[in-house]
């Protein structure tokens, strides 16, 4: 669980290059981490290397529209990855 870090672009960079070669990490918490556009995408290119990952929480990370479709089209390509939450606030 990362959530709640402020890991922001820079450290979601190298979260994802590990994901890529990630053989054992099945779950994964970024929720409120102040991601943004640009993470999304180190992300959604990491999500179409990885094997492992079936769930993936990125609520409240300000990845708007792009990052969202980003994150879709890896999802897409990805045939492991089965829980995924982009969830905002309602209020």
């Amino acid at each position: 669980d990362l959530s709640w870090n402020q890991i922001g672009v820079v450290g979601v960079q190298y979260l994802a290059n590990a994901l890529q070669h990630n053989t054992t990490l099945i779950n994964m918490d970024l929720s409120k981490n102040e991601i943004g556009e640009r993470g999304a995408q180190y992300l959604a290119d990491a999500l179409q290397h990885n094997t492992t990952l079936i769930g993936l929480d990125l609520e409240n990370n300000a990845i708007g529209d792009v990052g969202g479709q980003q994150l879709v089209h890896a999802l897409q390509q990805n045939t492991v990855t089965l829980i995924f939450s982009l969830a905002i606030p309602c209020f």
